[in-house]
C-alpha cells in the first residue's frame, strides 16, 4: 500500500524532530574546548598527552585542543595573547616577567630531574668530540646551542658548569629557537655542544648526530625547572575549568609515576609501561625506543619546590635578565598549586 503525501508529512515530521533532538543531544553533551600548549619535542608534555589520551579531560567535561610548539617561551606568549588557555613547560625569564606584572600565573609543577629518569641532557658534536670535547670538564671555550636564552635550559647549563668550576662567560650560549634548528646545528658541526630534552637528545644520537655526554640529573640532583601555567585572567575568572583541568592533570601524573615508580619511589617499570611509552610515542610522534631512553619523572601531585623557583629567579636576576627582584610566592596561585619540600604547609 503506498502512503499519500499527506500521510508521510507526519511521519518526516517525527524523523526531523528526532534528528533535531540526536543533534541537540550530541551539541549538549559536547565538552567545554580548552587549548593547552605543549612542546611537541618534550616529555615535559606527559601529563598532557596521557590525559588526553585516557579520556581525562573528557571525564571533566573537556574538550581539549593539544597545541605544538617548538619551545617553551612561544607557549607563554600564547597563553598571555590568549591564544592558548593552559601550558606545561620549562620556566622562563620571559614567564617570569610577564607573571610579575600580573599577566601569569603557575598553578602546579610537572617534571623533575630525578635518580633513574633523564629530563635533559649534554650532547657534543661529532666534530667537537672527534677534536677532543669528551667531557663537560672541557666546555670553556665551546659554543654551546639551546632554543632560547633566558631558558630552564641555560639555567640548567649555568648549574652544571658552576659544578665544574667554569665561568658561564667562558662559554659561549648559541640562542637558535626550536629543537629543530638546535638539532641541524649540531649535526652539522656549527654548535660543539647542546643541553637538549631527553627525547630530543635521543633523536640527535638515533640519527648518529652527536655524542652523549652526561644527564643532568648525574649532575645537579632534584632540579626542577618546569612549571603548569595560565593566565591570571582565566586563573581569576574561571576557577572551576582550572579545577577541573588540575585534576585530569594530577590523574595523568599519577598514571604516569604507577608505571615508572614502585613504592618506594625507585625507578621501576610496572605492567602499565609498555601502554604508556606507546602512548608518549604516538602523542610525540617519535620511536617507542626514543621515550624509552629519555623517561621523565613526573611529579605525581604536581606539586611545585617553591626553593627551587626562587634559586632560578634569583639567577636570571643576577645574570641582568630581570632588573628587580622576583619573589617565587607572588608568581603561584596558591587557590591551585600545591607545595613540595620545606615549604610545604
Amino acid at each position: 500500500m503506498r502512503l499519500s503525501r499527506r500521510a508521510l508529512r507526519p511521519a518526516a515530521a517525527l524523523v526531523a524532530l528526532g534528528l533535531a533532538t540526536c543533534i541537540g543531544t550530541a551539541a549538549a553533551s559536547a565538552g567545554q574546548l580548552i587549548r593547552v600548549g605543549i612542546v611537541s619535542t618534550s616529555l615535559a608534555s606527559i601529563p598532557l598527552v596521557v590525559a588526553e589520551a585516557k579520556g581525562y579531560f573528557r571525564d571533566e567535561g573537556f574538550d581539549v585542543k593539544l597545541v605544538p610548539f617548538e619551545s617553551a617561551q612561544p607557549i607563554v606568549v600564547a597563553i598571555a595573547a590568549g591564544d592558548v588557555d593552559f601550558g606545561s613547560a620549562g620556566l622562563t625569564d620571559a614567564f617570569f616577567v610577564l607573571a610579575n606584572q600580573g599577566t601569569m600565573k603557575v598553578i602546579g609543577g610537572d617534571t623533575v630531574e630525578h635518580p633513574g629518569f633523564h629530563g635533559l641532557g649534554f650532547i657534543v658534536s661529532n666534530q667537537a668530540y672527534a677534536a677532543g670535547l669528551t667531557s663537560l670538564d672541557g666546555f670553556a671555550g665551546h659554543s654551546v646551542g639551546i632554543t632560547q636564552l633566558g631558558s630552564p635550559l641555560q639555567y640548567s647549563l649555568a648549574l652544571m658548569l658552576e659544578k665544574h668550576h667554569i665561568e658561564l662567560s667562558k662559554v659561549r650560549v648559541v640562542g637558535l629557537q626550536s629543537n629543530g634548528n638546535v638539532a641541524s646545528a649540531l649535526t652539522g658541526g656549527q654548535i660543539d655542544a647542546s643541553i637538549m630534552s631527553a627525547a630530543n637528545l635521543n633523536a640527535v644520537l638515533a640519527r648518529g648526530g652527536g655524542k652523549f655526554i652526561a644527564w643532568l640529573d648525574d649532575e645537579v640532583h632534584g632540579a626542577s625547572v618546569t612549571g603548569t601555567v595560565t593566565s591570571t585572567k582565566i586563573a581569576n575568572e574561571r576557577p572551576d575549568t582550572v579545577k577541573r583541568f588540575l585534576a585530569a592533570f594530577r590523574k595523568a601524573a599519577k598514571t604516569w609515576d604507577a608505571g615508572f615508580v614502585d613504592a618506594q619511589g625507585n625507578r621501576a617499570d610496572q605492567p602499565s609501561a609498555p601502554e604508556l611509552i606507546a602512548l608518549m610515542a604516538k602523542g610525540l610522534n617519535q620511536k617507542p625506543e626514543v621515550i624509552v631512553q629519555g623517561l621523565n619523572y613526573v611529579e605525581p601531585e604536581a606539586r611545585i619546590n617553591l626553593g627551587d623557583i626562587q634559586r632560578m629567579l634569583d639567577w636570571y636576576e643576577a645574570q641582568g635578565m630581570q632588573k628587580i627582584h622576583i619573589d617565587a610566592k607572588n608568581i603561584i596561585d596558591m587557590r591551585y598549586a600545591k607545595l613540595i619540600g620545606e615549604d610545604e604547609k
